[in-house]
């Protein structure tokens, strides 16, 4: 009888180790999968950005994170008021605004923007005082963007950045996700 129950006892322990060794591998499998869909979310999809420094203020603050759509222009052309993050050196980008599409004509003139000769609402812009730019006519492929701190931003008008080829803009800014006071969808309108 003990022979017997310890054979039984064995089997049972067996049993207990296998069904926890396939727990296990289930875990493993279900923890891999979460990690691949992560990835090809966070690479296809979307990502998170770090506003860094003040070139959006009032729109966006220092140290804010966003939420970046990364597949929406493949769908769709970008529209002038779009939030957009785009590549401006290695490992460097900028989030800015598009002010000018594709053959638009730019100037600014006595504090005011102008695009193919029409004054620009910019209920964004608070208290600043632009100098004068232009006329500039945005290239084909290209998008001409601007800071909504127009006094400190390095944007198209500036030579070093210029119109921005559509093939490094990254995504639209969609929401601000960090602070959680700040959080948000972005106004995406001019």
């Amino acid at each position: 009888m003990d022979d017997q129950q310890t054979v039984d006892e064995q089997e049972v322990m067996e049993e207990k180790e296998q069904k926890a060794g396939s727990e296990l591998k289930e875990w493993l499998k279900s923890i891999a999968l979460a990690v691949v869909i992560a990835l090809v979310i966070r690479l296809f999809f979307f990502e998170t950005f770090l506003v860094e420094g003040t070139s959006m203020h009032p729109t966006l603050q220092h140290h804010e994170r966003l939420i970046v759509n990364k597949i929406v222009y493949n769908f769709k052309e970008p529209e002038q008021g779009d939030i957009i993050v785009f590549n401006y050196a290695f490992r460097r980008d900028f989030i800015k605004r598009i002010i000018g599409l594709s053959g638009d004509e730019i100037i600014i003139r006595d504090g005011s923007l102008y695009v193919n000769e029409k004054m620009q609402d910019e209920p964004y812009i608070q208290n600043q005082v632009m100098y004068d730019f232009g006329p500039v006519i945005v290239p084909e492929g290209h998008i001409f963007v601007l800071g909504d701190n127009r006094d400190n931003s390095m944007d198209s008008r500036d030579p070093a950045v210029g119109s921005i080829s559509l093939e490094r803009v990254k995504g639209k800014a969609m929401l601000v996700f960090w602070p959680i006071s700040s959080a948000g969808l972005l106004n995406n309108s001019v």
